[in-house]
């Protein structure tokens, strides 16, 4: 296994920021790894990375023990940090060259130029980091996760900040990377997770709630119907709430709302009774289809 987590516990004083968390991931996979801001996603990825110690249970990384043989780990992990920490008063090539000369990379020039051209930064190279967009700021965090090689890559919130055409490239290049490395991200951003991840592994209040794939866990909850309604005038959610079969009701903008329904139940026609009732035009009504966003509401609405 490339990451073998078993029991990790971290404690900070009074929070229990991990419970006895558990997992494996094999090689060549890609896993998104998601929960609720607090959930404890960085504390595990620090740990996995060495940055962090466990307070208990042990983690491993290519099967060398984050604790006990950090080093080992470190030539093996490439790291992507929440908050990407670059030296900004560097040139783009000057800061990976200065990576590369940290890894001792023997071919440390070609790699550069490789990394350069992988994650697209061709004509932002000559300029200091300090100069780029956010986004250009992830493509340099990248390259220098990428640039040892490593086996193993961490990346936490790998896309934040990027435009769609930069999102569809680092897509792209992450999923090609898996088919040869082992790739562990966090994101929030569910559409990303169903078109790169192999494996969801889902973290709320420090324990782990879920794991599977994304459409075995789509449909663990299909049998809930969504309906998104639209009424011609503003209407109480307890109203909503007392419509027979409404588990749920959820404000979208325009006036809309998102019905939950319970398991086996389609309350369409009682929506329209509803409406005939408190004198309301039903304007739209519509199933509507359940991703893995409702997947990740429904686990750690806690």
């Amino acid at each position: 296994m490339s990451i073998s987590v078993s029991g990790i516990t971290k404690v900070y004083g009074p929070q229990k920021a991990l419970d006895n968390v558990s997992f494996e991931i094999g090689g060549g996979e890609v896993v998104g790894f998601l929960g609720p801001n607090g959930a404890g996603k960085s504390t595990m990825m620090k740990i996995l990375t060495c940055y962090l110690p466990p307070t208990e249970g042990t983690a491993r990384v290519c099967d060398f023990d984050t604790r006990e043989q950090s080093m080992e780990v470190r030539r093996r992990v490439g790291y992507l940090p929440e908050h990407n920490p670059l030296y900004t008063d560097l040139y783009v090539k000057e800061y990976l060259t200065f990576v590369a000369g940290i890894y001792k990379l023997r071919n440390a020039d070609a790699r550069v130029k490789e990394m350069v051209g992988l994650v697209g930064l061709d004509r932002e190279q000559h300029k200091k980091i300090g100069q780029l967009s956010r986004g250009y700021r992830q493509r340099v965090g990248l390259a220098q996760a990428m640039i040892h090689d490593p086996q193993v890559l961490i990346l936490d919130e790998p896309t934040s900040g990027l435009d769609p055409n930069q999102l569809e490239e680092i897509r792209g290049l992450i999923k090609r990377i898996g088919t040869e490395k082992t790739v562990m991200l966090s994101t929030h951003i569910m559409q990303e997770v169903e078109a790169i991840c192999d494996r969801v592994i889902i973290i709320d209040r420090g324990r782990i709630v879920a794991d599977d794939t994304a459409s075995t866990l789509r449909g663990a909850v299909q049998q809930r119907e969504v309906l998104e309604v639209e009424l011609d005038r503003p209407v109480d959610r307890k109203a909503l709430l007392a419509i027979a079969g409404v588990e749920r009701a959820e404000a979208l903008d325009g006036g809309r709302w998102r019905l939950v329904c319970s398991p086996g139940q389609d309350p369409r026609a009682s929506v329209f009774q509803f409406a005939v009732e408190q004198g309301l035009k039903v304007l739209t009504l519509q199933k509507s289809e359940r991703g893995l966003e409702e997947v990740f509401k429904e686990l750690t609405r806690g």
